[in-house]
């Protein structure tokens, strides 16, 4: 009998329609049966509404590896739970009302892609920028790589320069420039 591919269901129907259970593969090695793409959303979704919505920053342990690599932030910034602590944290410092809103979920084998929007009212310092006290929205899409229950690779897909718009930082070319606050 022929192997499954990860991605099709853990049954196969023979010639003679017998049923036979097939163990999926991805390069050879066998998959976790307790890493399933349900779970796999589970997680990611875990990792917006309990780290980033809700600041609980000890979950960072539980949903990335020690080996994470978020292949979006800086260096020196990118590796393990504590990255994800830090992202947090900025976030949070920055927007108090942070919220991420996933739009949309889809997985296979150990990867799952993200679209969502971020919002949140600007009342702390962005990687420099004083706050403005705007609100913004942001369009997101994030894929990451799970492997054994946690996320071991993260990349994402923002509109920066939508969101400085928003803030006032970057100006539209041909709009005036409004003043500043007082």
């Amino acid at each position: 009998m022929e192997e499954a591919p990860a991605s099709l269901p853990l049954l196969w129907f023979s010639e003679t329609r017998a049923v036979s259970s097939v163990t999926p593969r991805r390069m050879g090695k066998e998959l976790s049966p307790m890493t399933t793409t349900e779970e796999n959303k589970a997680l990611f979704r875990r990792t917006y509404e309990e780290l980033l919505n809700g600041g609980d920053l000890a979950v960072a342990d539980e949903l990335v590896t020690p080996e994470f690599v978020n292949h979006e932030a800086p260096p020196g910034r990118d590796r393990g739970p504590g990255s994800m602590r830090g992202l947090a944290t900025m976030l949070r410092t920055a927007f108090p009302d942070l919220h991420f809103e996933i739009e949309e979920l889809v997985a296979e084998g150990d990867v799952v892609a993200g679209r969502l929007t971020m919002s949140g009212t600007h009342e702390g310092p962005l990687m420099g920028t004083p706050p403005t006290g705007r609100s913004v929205r942001q369009d997101h899409m994030h894929f990451v790589r799970i492997r054994d229950g946690r996320t071991v690779e993260h990349w994402g897909a923002r509109d920066d320069l939508g969101m400085m718009q928003q803030l006032g930082v970057i100006h539209e070319p041909g709009q005036p420039r409004e003043p500043e606050p007082t």
